[in-house]
């Protein structure tokens, strides 16, 4: 690490390549530490940066959408992260999704490449102020207290006086390692570490699906005919919920329906609270017309494009935690995957988040210890866009108070600032991990007729406060 490093980050995912990526354009030296490849987690499969361990999507690209103004937003602010998934792209009708593998190598080649930013590959055990660490060799201070797996029992600690007053990010994600779990929990210890469980959907292959029993075609005929729709009638749909809600589940300690997040709902528990509601969910078909019958189908699966070849598809909404033989057994019930050959099944991993409210500040700071900030997933927010936009306010954010710069204060007229206030908001009673939304930032709806026209009225005015922003106060060129 350079002498005049200014911030250790913690976790080389999207939040974490973010903000560092910020810190480094703005002038910063940062050392980026990542666990992989030595240590990897269950949902994990390679060594870069920014793995998507879930869905490729980063879901619409619409103004008219909150995620879609929120990427807008990012774009306007030098979005690593978003610059990537513009880059390595694949056809979704609407939404923006990307070629995982493709994606994740060109943030990794980003990172490795910037002259600010020095990796290393170590996973961190310990938290800055923690009691996992102790006196370095030679008398020299534990300077930035954090502990690393060693090649001993005793964990060995990064020594370097210059780094008694660096800061430190903690990005390390919704799949944080059980030591470095630890070490955030005794942060807090009049305060539990919420946890719940996220889902990933299977991959299937593009030549095995089956094109008598399916179709392209988009939802209302937005964009590209980029999905393959496998319709099903009522009878198929039937025997499916049937079979999907006997289907056996792998095991997870502590895995319960209520503490999983409702925006990635396995598949099997959103069938067993009632025979329509995959109709209403992922499976919905409005919108859609079989060109085999000229109707709409009974239920419809989406499958969607996961690499720029279009040899492997996923299965959109089909978060699961089946077992694998049961995935390939329940699955394949589906008219147009009934020989459909299975590259990845669905897998359930560990999401760990903290209490934003009652910890952070609107700069992601811990209240007790402004030193420590947090990033990402582990802040509360959810989805990959979220994640990667609050890396981009914390990177920004610590940058100019480095620089003696006064802060940026996104408002709450934007969905960067609108969630940063919503993580750190200390009114919230029952704090739940939340995906951006309209909801959450500041309407301005006067004198405007329409649901849409008023959602393009409020991305219109956050735009043009982003462009302010960069102009008066950020001043990124």
């Amino acid at each position: 690490m350079s002498s005049n490093a200014g911030v250790v980050v913690v976790g080389a995912g999207l939040a974490g390549c973010e903000a560092a990526w910020q810190l480094a354009e703005m002038g910063i030296d940062v050392e980026l530490f990542e666990m992989k490849p030595d240590l990897m987690s269950p949902a994990h499969s390679n060594a870069d940066f920014a793995e998507l361990v879930c869905s490729n999507s980063f879901r619409s690209d619409e103004l008219s959408n909150a995620v879609g103004l929120l990427k807008e937003e990012m774009r306007r602010l030098g979005s690593l992260i978003i610059r990537c998934a513009d880059a390595t792209r694949v056809p979704a009708g609407g939404a923006l999704a990307v070629d995982r593998a493709l994606f994740s190598a060109m943030v990794t080649k980003a990172v490795n490449g910037h002259s600010r930013i020095n990796v290393t590959r170590r996973e961190i055990t310990g938290i800055p102020g923690g009691a996992d660490f102790r006196k370095g060799a030679d008398n020299a201070e534990p300077a930035a207290n954090l502990a690393l797996t060693g090649d001993t029992d005793t964990p060995d600690i990064l020594y370097a006086p210059d780094f008694r007053e660096c800061k430190v990010i903690i990005a390390s994600g919704p799949l944080t390692s059980d030591r470095l779990s630890e070490g955030i929990a005794a942060l807090f210890p009049d305060r539990d570490v919420l946890s719940f469980f996220d889902s990933a959907a299977p991959i299937v292959t593009f030549e095995s699906i089956d094109q008598g029993c399916s179709f392209f075609a988009s939802r209302y005929g937005k964009g590209e005919a980029s999905y393959i729709n496998c319709p099903m009638s009522a009878d198929e749909y039937k025997a499916f919920h049937t079979e999907l809600c006997l289907a056996q589940e792998a095991p997870v300690h502590g895995f319960e329906d209520g503490l999983v997040f409702e925006g990635c709902l396995p598949i099997e528990v959103m069938a067993r609270r009632g025979e329509d509601t995959m109709r209403y969910g992922p499976l919905k078909p409005v919108g859609l017309r079989d060109p085999a019958t000229g109707k709409t189908p009974y239920a419809i699966v989406q499958l969607r494009k996961e690499n720029v070849e279009g040899s492997l598809y996923n299965l959109v909404g089909f978060q699961t935690h089946l077992k694998f033989s049961e995935q390939k057994r329940v699955f394949s019930m589906i008219p147009a995957l009934r020989s459909a050959v299975f590259v990845r099944y669905g897998v359930m991993h560990r999401n760990t988040y903290i209490d934003s409210p009652r910890l952070l500040d609107r700069y992601n700071r811990l209240r007790a210890d402004p030193r420590l900030r947090f990033a990402g997933q582990i802040t509360g927010v959810e989805g990959y866009v979220e994640s990667a936009a609050s890396g981009l306010l914390t990177g920004v954010e610590t940058a100019r108070e480095i620089l003696s710069l006064p802060p940026a204060d996104f408002p709450k007229e934007t969905a960067i600032g609108a969630l940063a206030l919503y993580t750190s908001g200390g009114s919230v009673s029952d704090f739940q991990p939340m995906n951006v939304n309209f909801g959450i930032i500041e309407p301005c709806y006067a004198g405007v007729r329409g649901k849409r026209n008023r959602k393009l009225a409020v991305a219109e005015r956050s735009l043009g406060i982003i462009d302010a922003l960069l102009k008066e106060v950020i001043k990124f060129e």
